[in-house]
């Protein structure tokens, strides 16, 4: 007896007219569907009217069931393996089935479609070459942020996700390990109705979210380390920001929060920019 194939099915991550007709034909090939939630995935197969046997296949559970579509694939039967929306297997917990079958020589088949990372990369205006995809980062504090010191020298840029309920604690935690003038893009609701891609820096997300109820999930996409900065790139950084100081401060702005604003924009200390405002008001006396 041949053993099966466990298929490894992208699903839309909101446009169900996203779905390849390659991946709709896998879904209606298989003996059946290992999903997260099956009530997610029967939504899809409604749309695409297939009607085919569903097994759950989820954090808590994936052991167990992981062991059990395993004995299905060795006694020939075919498995789709799907995630709620995006690419199974990746900062999910289909990775350790994928595992499972290639230690019992299973074919795990991936079958490409939609991914919320390479979306949100591709719309950043970010470096794209280089990047490094870090998932989600922990709920309890102290693991978090000692995680982002470990990335305080990565050069590449980083992918995040990011639920709403946790993207404030996140983004300050990130500001604090990266400094405010980093920049980033957050994108969120993709290919959905509401969807928004916004370029800014960690110390304006901050602020904007600060004043602004995170909706929807995000995608975090945050520049890399810049290689260590000469003395001339602090020179010329700080007299692009005093310029902005003096800009703000016409404009109407108070002396605080133009250098607030300039600092995070220009990427020099918000201490030592405020010191050389002062400086440059007692020289002008």
């Amino acid at each position: 007896m041949s053993i099966g194939t466990l298929y490894l099915v992208a699903t839309p991550i909101g446009n169900l007219n996203d779905l390849s007709p390659r991946a709709a034909a896998t879904l209606g090939s298989v003996d059946f569907i290992a999903a997260e939630d099956t009530r997610v995935s029967q939504k899809l197969l409604a749309h695409l009217d297939l009607h085919k046997p569903m097994v759950s296949y989820y954090e808590h559970n994936r052991r167990q069931r992981g062991e059990e579509i395993l004995a299905r694939l060795l006694a020939g039967e075919n498995c789709a393996l799907v995630t709620d929306a995006g690419t199974p297997a990746v900062s999910d917990p289909g990775e350790d089935l994928v595992a499972l079958c290639a230690e019992h020589d299973v074919p795990c088949i991936p079958v490409p479609g939609a991914c919320a990372a390479v979306c949100a990369l591709a719309a950043s205006g970010l470096p794209s070459g280089r990047w490094c995809f870090e998932g989600f980062l922990s709920v309890n504090k102290k693991t978090r942020r000692e995680h982002l010191t470990t990335l305080a020298h990565e050069t590449r840029t980083m992918i995040f996700y990011e639920a709403p309920h946790k993207l404030r604690a996140t983004l300050a935690d990130l500001a604090a390990a990266f400094g405010d003038a980093r920049r980033v893009s957050l994108s969120r609701e993709l290919t959905k109705l509401h969807e928004e891609t916004r370029r800014t820096t960690l110390g304006g997300a901050v602020e904007y979210y600060g004043e602004h109820d995170p909706r929807g999930e995000f995608v975090l996409i945050v520049e890399g380390c810049a290689d260590e900065p000469s003395e001339q790139d602090d020179d010329a950084r700080m007299e692009r920001a005093l310029e902005e100081v003096r800009r703000r401060m016409e404009a109407g702005e108070t002396c605080k929060d133009a250098v607030k604003m300039a600092s995070a924009g220009c990427g020099v200390k918000k201490n030592a920019l405020y010191q050389r405002v002062l400086l440059e008001a007692d020289r002008n006396l």
